[in-house]
């Protein structure tokens, strides 16, 4: 009786074509949520898009698998058109996830912290170490080369050590950079402090964005998880320009960082631990449709040869040119900014710092309140006018000679830029195909971080020739490249899986 029951529960059998199919959700493994795209409707329509038939409770021991909760989890998201799975989490079932939410806000908080803090440190730094622009912007590379490190390495830890083991691991390297940069070693130290703290944060974030939009409201989880990453941008300048314009030592900034560090890593233990052991049922669906593939995968593509498809891809190409551009442009002006400010305006460090926090709130409230009007306008016109505002406003701020002006003019730039993100996301997932939808958001994504390196790190270098006005010049030649790649992206009804 037994055998029979659960032989039902994980067989799986063909259907009529679906007439009208509804609407389902599905999420890339660094936890973006897409709806599916017309093409694909279209697919199911026709009945060209069904599940495997004939596997039974035979089959899924056979198949030599590795699951991680990551792949469940995007399993899970986009089911197929006759599998029924069971609840998904909500935050009272189960009990530890509005206990596991909490973790990854808090995670997402203390990034936000940091990533926004060298902005209003740069000119302390520079000033303790008796080094130029180009040299401190050795510390984005190095950044940006442990986000890279994490896209290759993420998947493999989880699966050897879990959820929770891999959250404590990135917590511990976390924690290390951070205790080098508090103890003021040589400037080589601090470089490769930060490779840490990017390969460490790196990690969370990929997993907090699979576990947020798998829970029951994705989209209110997602946004209370992002917006958490914005307050962290924003108290960060504030803070570390507050304690370096009083005397305090740059570096002790960062024992506030270190303290929340501490903090998560139990945080995050406790809550996630056994996590795997609590994975809803519908899971389980999942698992046995992932091994049915990989034993009837005589059609399936290899994932190197998948991401060798992603790379050639248009869509992959040009998206990643507008992320290397978007990120590229968004990390230089939080760098830089004040240093301009304080050249050419003759700013107070102890005043102007606080100009990198309005860029951050600016980003914080464009995600929160424009992203949603850029949908209904469309996306794709959307980001044409937000890219064309956020050039008016740089020039703005690069030739009027007034403080809070710019200070004004870079909140809005932020403002702008803010839901820019979120809307190419959209876009790129209608374009690309399902089948390459993982590796090719994974290149861009690690496109995006290395934007984030080589902007800022040309930016120091030319500064320390002809000054930190290049900054401007720099970030309107960026927004330039985003819409000749924008405009260059083919129209959604012309692609095809």
């Amino acid at each position: 009786m037994a055998a029979s029951a659960f032989g039902a529960l994980v067989e799986f059998q063909s259907s009529p074509s679906i007439a009208s199919p509804a609407a389902v959700v599905r999420r890339d493994k660094q936890g973006i949520a897409h709806t599916p795209s017309d093409h694909e409707l279209v697919e199911l329509q026709q009945g060209s898009l069904q599940p495997a038939t004939g596997v039974t409770a035979h089959t899924a021991p056979e198949a030599h698998t590795s699951i991680t909760p990551g792949e469940l989890e995007s399993h899970s998201a986009s089911p197929g058109a006759n599998e029924a799975y069971g609840p998904t989490p909500t935050f009272s079932n189960p009990s530890k996830t509005r206990w596991r939410f909490m973790s990854a806000c808090l995670m997402n908080f203390a990034q936000g912290l940091n990533d926004s803090a060298p902005g209003a440190l740069i000119p302390y730094m520079e000033e303790d170490y008796n080094i130029g622009y180009a040299v401190v912007s050795l510390i984005f590379v190095t950044n940006a080369l442990g986000f890279i490190l994490a896209a290759l390495v993420t998947h493999v830890l989880e699966t050897k050590f879990g959820r929770a083991k891999c959250y404590s691991l990135s917590m511990v390297t976390i924690a290390a950079g951070f205790v080098i940069i508090i103890c003021k070693p040589p400037f080589p130290a601090v470089v490769a402090s930060f490779f840490l703290l990017g390969l460490g944060m790196a990690i969370c974030l990929a997993l907090n964005n699979v576990y947020c939009a798998n829970l029951a409201n994705s989209t209110a989880a997602l946004g209370g998880l992002h917006g958490s990453y914005g307050i962290g941008g924003i108290v960060g300048p504030l803070a570390a320009t507050a304690m370096a314009s009083h005397g305090v030592r740059w570096s002790l900034f960062y024992c506030i960082n270190l303290a929340m560090t501490l903090f998560n890593l139990a945080f995050t233990a406790w809550s996630f631990w056994h996590y795997e052991k609590e994975l809803p049922a519908q899971l389980i669906g999942a698992l046995n449709q992932a091994a049915s593939q990989q034993t009837h995968g005589s059609d399936s593509v290899s994932k190197s040869r998948l991401l060798q498809q992603a790379i050639k891809n248009r869509t992959t190409l040009l998206g990643a040119l507008f992320i290397f551009a978007y990120q590229g442009a968004e990390v230089s002006i939080s760098g830089w900014v004040v240093s301009f400010l304080i050249s050419y305006r003759q700013g107070d460090p102890s005043h102007v710092g606080y100009v990198s926090a309005g860029f951050w709130a600016g980003i914080t409230v464009g995600r929160f309140f424009l992203s949603h009007p850029a949908h209904y306008i469309g996306e794709k016109l959307s980001v044409v006018l937000l890219v064309i505002g956020s050039i008016a406003f740089q020039l703005m701020t690069w030739l009027i000679p007034n403080i809070i002006g710019d200070a004004v003019a870079v909140a809005i730039v932020g403002l702008l830029l803010g839901p820019v993100y979120p809307c190419a996301t959209a876009v790129f997932s209608r374009l690309l195909p399902r089948s390459m939808q993982t590796s090719s958001l994974s290149f861009i994504s690690a496109m995006g971080s290395s934007g984030g390196a080589v902007s800022p790190f040309c930016t120091g270098l030319l500064a320390q020739k002809v000054g930190t006005y290049v900054l401007h010049p720099i970030c309107v030649g960026l927004y330039g490249v985003m819409l000749v790649g924008w405009m260059s992206l083919p129209r959604v009804a012309k692609r095809s899986e």
